[in-house]
């Protein structure tokens, strides 16, 4: 799959409401004792089993994902709290075999220029309203970012986390090259997409990065020892 036209958001959010969400055998990680959440709107593209040709109305379409960042037995990671698609499909096969919590949106991508106009409502049934509406693009080169430094700590992650209906630890590793980062600017019109897990961001401007494009690949899902 591709991830392209992406945006990192990331906020400083209180350590303890956000770890009381996390699966029991996960720790939260932090950066200089402080710990992100991140809203990460972005358009996935070719997404296809392996040796399996894209297609067309399936492997293309839009995603949203609230995200933060863990630690298993040591091993850094992504805990998603929810992962937003325009994508029937989608939504259902991610469920079924990553064990992740897509939800059905309404959505769409507008580009100006180099400014993109994102706009999602969340319809599913299973959780609380959630929407964005934010236009966003980027405002420099980029830059592979430095080990060590706090956004290779937000987006140089290789695992996944999440859990099975019985609660049971899952993980899949993610194959990619670094993200050519480049730093960015946002305008937010509309941003409800954590009051449903009972979460309130800071008024402080969000920390941004974007993403052109990024080929990915994504391992089968394992149970976590």
């Amino acid at each position: 799959m591709r991830w392209e036209e992406l945006l990192f958001a990331h906020w400083p959010v209180p350590a303890a409401p956000l770890a009381s969400l996390l699966h029991p055998d996960l720790e939260l990680d932090t950066y200089d004792g402080q710990a992100w959440l991140g809203i990460v709107p972005f358009r996935m593209a070719g997404t296809a089993p392996r040796l399996c040709p894209a297609l067309p109305g399936l492997s293309d379409f839009l995603e949203l994902n609230v995200r933060t960042y863990v630690r298993h037995r040591n091993r850094p990671g992504v805990w998603f709290f929810s992962l937003d698609a325009n994508s029937w499909f989608g939504v259902r096969a991610a469920r079924l075999t990553y064990y992740l919590p897509y939800l059905d949106a309404a959505m769409s991508a507008e580009r100006h220029g180099s400014r993109l106009r994102y706009r999602s409502r969340r319809t599913d049934w299973r959780t609380g309203p959630a929407s964005l509406d934010i236009e966003y693009e980027p405002a420099g080169p980029p830059m592979a970012s430095r080990p060590g430094s706090h956004e290779h700590w937000l987006t140089e992650r290789y695992r996944l986390y999440s859990q099975t209906p019985g609660g049971r630890l899952v993980f899949g590793e993610v194959q990619h090259e670094p993200w050519p980062l480049q730093p960015a600017i946002a305008a937010i019109h509309e941003l409800n997409m954590t009051a449903w897990m009972g979460l309130k961001l800071p008024a402080a401007a969000p920390l941004l990065h974007y993403a052109g494009s990024l080929r990915v690949r994504a391992g089968r899902p394992r149970f976590a020892p």
